[in-house]
C-alpha cells in the first residue's frame, strides 16, 4: 500500500505522512477507516516501529488520525478548511521534491491568480 523510498533525503516517517495525506486526499482512506497497526506496517515495509509510530503521532496531533487503545489507529474526519490545506500541500510537495523552488511557485501562482 505505501511506498517508501529508503533513498531518499526525505525522512521514512515524513514520506509515510505524506503518503497517508495523499490517500487521504484521494479518497483511498475515508474518515474512520482502520490503519494497518504499528507493527504491521512496520515490518510490509522493512523499517523500525518506531518511524510508523511517529508518523502516526504527528498526524494524530495535526488531527488526521486518531488513537483508540487497544483497538488501532483510525484516519479522523477533516474539517473543510484543513481538507483545503492538505490538498495544497499534496500539489505543492511533489513540486518542492521535484526541485521546482518556491520562487517559480511563486510566480506561477501570481499568474494564475493573476488572470482573475
Amino acid at each position: 500500500m505505501f511506498f517508501l523510498d529508503l533513498q531518499s533525503k526525505d525522512p521514512i516517517y515524513e514520506q509515510l505522512k505524506q503518503q497517508i495525506l495523499r490517500f487521504i486526499e484521494a479518497g483511498v482512506l475515508s474518515p474512520g477507516e482502520k490503519l494497518p497497526s504499528v507493527r504491521q506496517l512496520a515490518q510490509e515495509n522493512g523499517i523500525n516501529p518506531n518511524t510508523v509510530a511517529k508518523a502516526y503521532r504527528e498526524l494524530e496531533e495535526d488531527g488526521v488520525l486518531y488513537n483508540m487503545p487497544k483497538k488501532g489507529v483510525y484516519v479522523a474526519s477533516i474539517e473543510s478548511s484543513d481538507r483545503q490545506k492538505f490538498r495544497a500541500e499534496a500539489v505543492l510537495r511533489p513540486l518542492k521534491e521535484a526541485g521546482v523552488s518556491r520562487e517559480e511557485i511563486l510566480r506561477a501562482l501570481d499568474e494564475i491568480y493573476g488572470e482573475e
